[in-house]
């Protein structure tokens, strides 16, 4: 059987549908997974063990059988502790099938297949009776259903049907409870990320600022949770309003609810200012008695900073409230938490929920455009005003007073940079209809299906695999509507541009002479920035854009950028190694056939490919000097030939090469360069600061063991092609003059 998969063309700028073999989302599945990160959680593992051995020693005390349900398996980790702690037999669950499978396997090799039973099902599809996949109820109920969210991956509705249909009543439950936690705080970073700040520009004739409009200035933003390393946002960049505040609590031995519900806190804040944000997390008690504890808190509010567990399967939570609100310090105010049975949300409020109505019940949804064009990093892209300078630099030296500009980014603001900047003509083209709605203002109607679709195009880019579609349809069933009323002022029209900039919205290879009014372009402009770009090196969709209407450019025609670079350093990750590491042994079970699996996984095709992460989140250092590896000359069309890079990466540094991060150098003029990657030079430690609105890309070099001791490779060579038919790179590291261990 065929599967279509979403992908993103780097030629065409699009989403495109593929057929691909059945597998090929297994395979994207299992590489791009985090089973080896929570096989290496240690903290996680050695909580759920001790609070699998309190349940069954409950229920033997009690002299009954200990029959135990396991949702979610995996690797049957949990139903082999279980066994292991005396469980008299179990009944794993594991809707994924290549895990199911590979459970089956490991459950075989440590000997346990006489007392685990997979079941390759959905758990609300599990049967019950003589004939059934169980024949009884269980009275131990075991489960790893939660995400950063805690309930975003369907945790209530599971829990539900498990205690209607499938274990006994007022059963043992590990773990037994979960609570989530809030913390209200001010902070202009993070509420960068979710509205667009008034950005000055300083002209001839004086400053100008481009202010938002105002619907995006009450518009609550996405309908979705900003999961974060909140380890590694600097306390300089918020102030506290509160302390840590319990909001509700999940009590897992009893029936759950998956209906929507709110729990709201009063509290005195200890600080005045503007509520902007909410941070959020969770812990979960493997115990009645709450003496087994597996939290996920910050290092500030952690009940032990020295034993924090690095995990990227459980992060941190960033809300962010519908409008920021002042509150001063000592006048008690309530935070409400809402939730359905997917998502939380927050909101503030004067006075007792039970006395005030307006308790907000449905879920926030954006109806200003801005929050569906724009992702979060994007935002704060767009607000970072040292960046807008640079291209604000860049326009001075290459805008002439009879400039006609023609602008390609999506959502971009340098049409309007370029019009205060004293261009004769700008055209901006928008070929997505969320971007053209919010650029330019449109009439009054209900979205229609292709509205969605562009919706859906717009968020592909942020995952770039078929497995997107499965969080677009959920997402989708989340949301308490999709019928979103558009914007009822522009952003061109807030800054009384809409007779001032000519917006097309039409792809760009479709331009015609009447589109521009029968003009040549002077100035061909970009960021570049496209929102179906995953990888760094997708927004070169820019060159195939320059290529495209090079028809259209006049003689001596600028463009800006000039040129790109794509540039490489070998690095050794603090933590993020752990998500490609093999686990091999698990607090005494054998895995190996887990690794085995990943490892096969990442051999298939696209598996291999580098992928997309903020490495401002995940610390590591620079083991070699940042190298020049490719370059792409935007003021030439694309070349029809192969551009091939090759040579070696010398290591200056002692450390394990855990791989190599790529990243993209746009040069806007010889003397002004817009960087992806690293903002700094690198200091003698190899300590590095990444460009934190962009994701780089990692090409992890190998799955051998990297806690391995220092030494290894003195050189890792390289070849990269970038391939112009289809706008892909491909490439290849090997590491030389290693050591016996693989590193």
């Amino acid at each position: 059987m065929k599967v279509f998969c979403g992908r993103a063309n780097p030629t065409t700028g699009s989403v495109e549908w593929l057929e691909e073999d059945e597998h090929y989302d297994y395979h994207q599945e299992i590489a791009r997974s985090s089973y080896a990160d929570m096989l290496h959680d240690k903290d996680r593992n050695i909580k759920y063990y001790q609070g699998i051995r309190a349940a069954v020693n409950r229920v033997k005390d009690r002299g009954q059988k200990a029959l135990v349900l396991d949702i979610g398996t995996g690797t049957g980790l949990l139903s082999m502790m279980a066994v292991t702690a005396g469980a008299d037999y179990c009944y794993a669950i594991e809707v994924f099938k290549p895990m199911a499978d590979a459970a089956v396997k490991i459950v075989e090799k440590n000997g346990f297949s006489d007392k685990i039973k997979i079941i390759n099902k959905h758990s609300t599809e599990v049967t019950m009776g003589p004939d059934g996949d169980m024949p009884c109820r269980a009275n131990i109920l075991i489960t790893e259903l939660f995400d950063t969210e805690l309930i975003g991956e369907g945790a209530l509705p599971s829990y539900e049907h498990a205690h209607r249909h499938l274990v006994q009543e007022n059963c043992e439950a590990v773990p037994h409870r979960a609570t989530v936690y809030a913390q209200l705080v001010e902070s202009r970073r993070m509420w960068s990320w979710n509205k667009l700040f008034p950005i000055p520009v300083h002209t001839s004739c004086g400053e100008q600022v481009i202010i938002p409009p105002l619907e995006l200035e009450r518009c609550p933003g996405a309908p979705s949770v900003y999961d974060i390393q909140l380890n590694q946002v600097s306390s300089a960049d918020f102030t506290v309003l509160s302390d840590v505040l319990p909001m509700f609590s999940v009590d897992f031995s009893k029936q759950v609810s998956s209906s929507a519900a709110c729990h709201s806190r009063q509290f005195e804040p200890v600080a005045s200012g503007r509520a902007q944000v909410v941070l959020s997390w969770w812990d979960i008690e493997m115990d009645p008695e709450g003496k087994i504890k597996c939290s996920m808190a910050p290092f500030w509010a952690h009940s032990d900073p020295e034993e924090l567990q690095w995990r990227d399967h459980w992060m941190q939570c960033v809300y962010f409230l519908p409008q920021e609100e002042p509150v001063v310090q000592g006048s008690s105010i309530y935070l409400v938490a809402h939730h359905d049975d997917y998502c939380v949300w927050y909101s503030l409020q004067r006075t007792s929920p039970e006395k005030d109505r307006r308790v907000y019940p449905a879920r926030p949804v954006c109806d200003c455009q801005a929050h569906l064009l724009w992702n979060r990093p994007r935002f704060g892209e767009i607000n970072d005003q040292d960046r807008t300078d640079q291209y604000i630099q860049g326009l001075r030296t290459v805008l002439k007073p009879d400039s006609v500009c023609l602008c390609v980014s999506d959502g971009s603001l340098l049409s309007l940079l370029a019009h205060h900047l004293g261009a004769e003509q700008v055209f901006t083209v928008e070929s997505s209809a969320a971007s053209y709605r919010l650029m330019k203002k449109c009439p009054g109607s209900q979205h229609s299906q292709a509205d969605l679709t562009d919706w859906f195009h717009d968020g592909i880019s942020s995952l770039g695999h078929r497995l997107v579609l499965i969080s677009f349809l959920k997402e989708t069933t989340r949301t308490t509507s999709l019928l979103l009323s558009p914007a009822d002022t522009s952003i061109f029209k807030a800054n009384h541009l809409e007779d001032k900039i000519n917006i097309i919205e039409k792809r760009p290879e479709l331009l015609t002479s009447a589109d521009l009014e029968g003009k040549k372009i002077s100035l061909l402009l970009g960021e570049p920035f496209f929102t179906t770009s995953l990888l760094p090196w997708h927004n070169l969709y820019f060159w195939y854009v320059r290529t495209a209407v090079d028809q259209h450019l006049g003689p001596g025609a600028v463009v800006m950028p000039q040129t790109a670079s794509l540039h490489a350093v070998v690095v050794e990750f603090r933590d993020l190694w752990r998500i490609r590491s093999p686990c091999g042994d698990c607090e005494g079970f054998d895995v190996h056939i887990m690794d085995d699996m990943i490892k096969r996984a990442l051999d298939f095709r696209e598996s291999k490919e580098a992928e997309p992460h903020p490495l401002w989140e995940y610390p590591c250092r620079c083991l070699s000097e940042p190298q020049q590896i490719l370059t792409f000359d935007f003021r030439q069309p694309v070349p029809p030939h192969l551009i091939h890079a090759e040579g070696s990466i010398e290591l200056r540094r002692p450390g394990r090469s855990h791989g190599a991060v790529l990243w993209m150098e746009y040069h806007l003029t010889p003397d002004n360069t817009v960087n992806t990657g690293l903002l700094k030079s690198v200091e003698d430690k190899g300590d590095c600061c990444w460009n934190p609105h962009c994701k780089q890309a990692v090409y992890f070099f190998t799955m051998a063991d990297p806690r391995a001791p220092l030494g290894g490779p003195q050189t890792v060579s390289y070849t990269v092609d970038f391939h112009p038919h289809t706008g892909d790179i491909t490439m290849d590291f090997s590491l030389s003059d290693t050591l016996d261990d693989g590193q």
